[in-house]
């Protein structure tokens, strides 16, 4: 944060950050409710999914194979161990998603000690399919009676939901176009379960450490909530524009000012 590194400009920060977030969220949601039959799972497994069609069968015999070895190796290794094959069809809907903000846990110096700070990164979220919030997931490792094969839907949730984006590339296009890009991550807690995320094309930063820890000290509480990134609100790119200028200079040059 340079210079702008005080309190006063922090709170600057802050305020215009969760306004953006705020209506960047309402937009998101507004496109996800529209794209969400696009993200259903038996769309590109066809009938490898209880209730799929037979249609675009090769599509959907590689989907599932990607779909079977992330099984084994992500579900067959810790913290998870599942230890059941996965065959077909399966029963899992996806009719609905869900976004949750991404937290993470970042350490700070406190005079000769450390203190523990959970930082949110206000415009990226999780993508996953209704009822699959990440921060149910921890309980659910932790729990040594939990109803049925939870576990096992969880972490079947989120290989669907890598497998079906990652086999359609026109609706990540179309993501991008919306400035909404969808990207694979992992988290160490989870081993190497691949969480999908969608966020927009602004990042957040954290200011200094020293900062964070005042902010925490105000407040009372271990969180802190990182800002906006004001000089790429500019540089936000329209992909269709520029390629249709692009056409323009190699068509009709002395039309078009650079």
């Amino acid at each position: 944060m340079d210079g702008r590194d005080s309190t006063q400009s922090l709170l600057v920060l802050r305020k215009l950050t969760r306004a953006i977030t705020d209506a960047v969220r309402v937009q998101m949601t507004e496109y996800l409710a529209t794209l969400a039959p696009l993200l259903r799972p038996k769309l590109v497994l066809g009938d490898y999914v209880q209730g799929g069609s037979k249609e675009s069968t090769r599509r959907a015999d590689k989907a599932f194979k990607a779909l079977q070895a992330l099984y084994e190796t992500v579900g067959g290794a810790k913290p998870f161990t599942l230890s059941r094959e996965l065959t077909a069809p399966i029963a899992f809907t996806g009719d609905g998603l869900e976004i949750t903000p991404v937290d993470y846990p970042h350490t700070v110096p406190s005079g000769s000690d450390t203190r523990s700070i959970m930082v949110r990164s206000p415009l990226t979220w999780v993508l996953t399919y209704s009822g699959f919030a990440p921060s149910r997931l921890p309980d659910l490792l932790k729990a040594k009676l939990r109803p049925g094969d939870e576990l096992e839907r969880f972490v079947l949730s989120y290989l669907l939901m890598h497998v079906v984006t990652t086999n359609s590339p026109g609706l990540l296009q179309m993501f991008d176009a919306l400035h909404f890009p969808i990207t694979t991550s992992t988290s160490p807690e989870f081993g190497t379960l691949p969480i999908t995320r969608i966020g927009v094309g602004i990042s957040t930063e954290r200011p200094s450490d020293a900062l964070i820890l005042q902010s925490a000290e105000l407040t009372g509480m271990d969180a802190f909530e990182e800002v906006v990134n004001v000089q790429e609100l500019s540089a936000l790119r329209d992909p269709l524009k520029e390629r249709l200028l692009e056409i323009a200079r190699q068509q009709a040059p002395e039309l078009v000012s650079r």
